[in-house]
């Protein structure tokens, strides 16, 4: 009887754990407006917190001042195929160009590298047991994601990024 309890719900994990959400199933962020206008930040690293949350929308908030996450398959630009430019939605740094952009399938916007010249940095991070390599904005220090070496592209990188720490800037149309 016991085996059969721990069979069952070794069954059940299984079929939930295993389970892709479907489109019906999940309900994606809206594009955020944003309230930050880049030009008037000269300095962002001397904003305050109460600085930070008049900028930022509470959600924006969380994640890159709080190193929250968005629930996966939620975010506003991991399905969006324009041509343009991510930038982080703290600071208007640039960070990474659609030519950059792949589906991973994990849940959050994926890239295979960044905009070259030191736009984004790396630091350890331990938290939840687990080893991961966290990725904040060099002009900011706010939380993107995490980098990770298991992506299927030349580079090898994937850097999985959250939506609400990005505004996309759409490409002028010639």
């Amino acid at each position: 009887m016991k085996s059969l309890s721990v069979l069952s719900f070794i069954l059940l994990l299984y079929m939930t754990g295993c389970s892709q959400p479907t489109k019906e199933n999940i309900q994606v962020s809206k594009p955020v407006e944003y309230k930050v206008n880049f030009n008037n930040i000269e300095d962002p690293m001397k904003l305050t917190e109460e600085d930070w949350k008049k900028i930022l929308t509470k959600e924006q908030y969380s994640i890159l001042r709080q190193k929250g996450t968005e629930r996966p398959h939620t975010g506003a630009l991991l399905h969006n195929k324009e041509k343009g430019i991510y930038k982080c939605a703290g600071c208007g740094n640039e960070l990474f160009t659609d030519e950059m952009k792949f589906e991973s399938h994990c849940g959050w916007p994926s890239f295979d590298k960044e905009i070259a010249g030191g736009k984004i940095k790396q630091k350890p991070d331990l938290s939840y047991g687990m080893r991961r390599i966290e990725i904040l904005c060099a002009r900011c220090d706010g939380h993107l994601g995490h980098i990770f070496d298991d992506g299927p592209t030349e580079t090898g990188m994937r850097y999985c990024v959250n939506s609400l720490s990005l505004v996309f800037e759409p490409a002028k149309k010639e």
